[in-house]
């Protein structure tokens, strides 16, 4: 049987690092298992804030990539300075401590570039690929946001050609909740609003990684739309052994407003309560740190305890994942969160390590965590239980019993979203 053609338009491909680039590069890994033959379609010139070479192995070696050059205005006049750095690695300072030149930025990102920085690659990316579509019999085009100018690809590509259309969403678009820190407009409000309502009633299917997102998108069209969540390969270990500290380890950006003051109050109390924990306690944090983490983590006299890790490899943050005696995963507490599963979680649902996840409450994070059984989950108001859980862990590391009985994971994995995807592109989905 023939393989069924499917052009993918990405803006995240390796050398890029960081979470974005993991939902595409692992499909495409296991397209060609399903009857589908996956076509790439990338920028040449990409300026990624962050890049992990160890990603460019994983990409099948007999695929079809197109690149065509983007015009980014980081590019511009110094634009791509330390602080637009940190702003578009997502680390955006709170609003009473932007300095001018952070607002400035702020408000031209959010106002001049809609739907985002990335405009200026729609003309020529619709003019190459509706060639290269009607050229090759493309029948399935996938455009994967954020950022959703790609999404806008897809908008004009399906008017001029009528091809089948999926639109993915990684993240929600208009409620996410670094929208209301880019200092919109109304007028730019409603252009955004318009823009995701038309992208939304013009695609064929809409895919979302969330049962939130589905809810919230169901509102604003009749378009079918498929739940398909991110996932967890099956990654070669140098069978790690556990870390002879009492670890509790962050992995991944941790975001300004992602600030668990309750936890830091918690670990406080039990440094000062309990010796032994004092003295086998570490705190690992991998990946980027915003400033207002460290500030509360020193305000509660914790930065002693701190390994600041840095960003590394995915490859490499596996490994910390892996010998961590206990893992955390913190969200902001919103509205707009619930509808956020970081792609770490599925990583870490297969690190056999007890989760605590600290968010908001009716979080698809705190079902997915409780369905297959592979840690708790406090909200913001929660300082005597997640307290008492953290010292119950403590005291199962002392007797060499701490671990987990995960359930129900496999559904998660990598392969089986694959396949899953594939029924979509192939117009049977289950």
């Amino acid at each position: 049987m023939q393989k069924k053609k499917v052009l993918i338009v990405v803006y995240y491909w390796p050398p890029a690092g960081g979470p974005g680039v993991q939902r595409w590069l692992k499909f495409v890994k296991y397209l060609s298992q399903f009857e589908v033959e996956p076509i790439v379609y990338c920028p040449s010139n990409p300026i990624y804030p962050q890049t992990d070479d160890s990603l460019v192995d994983e990409i099948p070696k007999n695929i079809t990539i197109l690149k065509q050059p983007i015009n980014e205005p980081y590019k511009l006049a110094g634009l791509f300075s330390k602080d637009s750095k940190m702003i578009s690695k997502g680390i955006i300072p709170g609003r009473n401590k932007q300095n001018f030149a952070q607002k400035l930025m702020l408000f031209v990102r959010g106002n001049f570039f809609i739907p985002d920085a990335r405009k200026n690659w729609i003309k020529p990316s619709v003019r190459y690929l509706t060639s290269y579509i009607k050229d090759h019999e493309i029948h399935t085009l996938i455009t994967s946001g954020p950022p959703h100018s790609l999404h806008m690809i897809g908008l004009k590509l399906k008017q001029k050609t009528n091809v089948h259309w999926i639109s993915d969403f990684r993240d929600p678009w208009t409620t996410i909740g670094y929208h209301k820190q880019l200092k919109l407009t109304q007028a730019a409000k409603v252009k955004h609003k318009k823009l995701e309502t038309n992208v939304l009633n013009t695609a064929d299917t809409v895919i979302v990684t969330s049962h939130v997102t589905k809810k919230e998108f169901q509102k604003l069209t009749n378009k079918p739309i498929k739940v398909i969540t991110n996932g967890y390969d099956i990654i070669k270990s140098k069978g790690e052994t556990l870390d002879s500290q009492f670890t509790i380890a962050h992995i991944g950006s941790f975001l300004s407003k992602r600030n668990p003051e309750i936890l830091w109050q918690a670990l406080n109390q039990l440094v000062n309560e309990h010796q032994d924990f004092a003295k086998q306690f570490k705190l690992n944090l991998v990946g980027l740190v915003g400033d207002e983490i460290l500030k509360s983590i020193e305000k509660f006299n914790l930065i002693s305890y701190v390994n600041m890790v840095g960003y590394v490899s995915h490859k490499k943050s596996i490994e910390y994942q892996k010998k961590a005696q206990v893992l955390l995963l913190i969200e902001i507490d919103s509205e707009e969160t619930k509808a956020i599963i970081p792609g770490k979680l599925f990583e870490y649902l297969v690190s056999y390590r007890p989760i605590i996840a600290i968010g908001p409450s009716g979080s698809d994070v705190e079902s997915i965590i409780t369905q297959t059984n592979t840690g708790d989950y406090f909200y913001y108001d929660a300082l005597s239980t997640l307290k008492t859980k953290i010292l119950a862990h403590f005291k199962a590391f002392k007797s060499g019993d701490l671990k987990v009985n995960p359930r129900g994971v496999s559904q998660y994995s990598r392969k089986n979203l694959t396949e899953k995807l594939s029924k979509v592109i192939l117009g049977n989905p289950t």
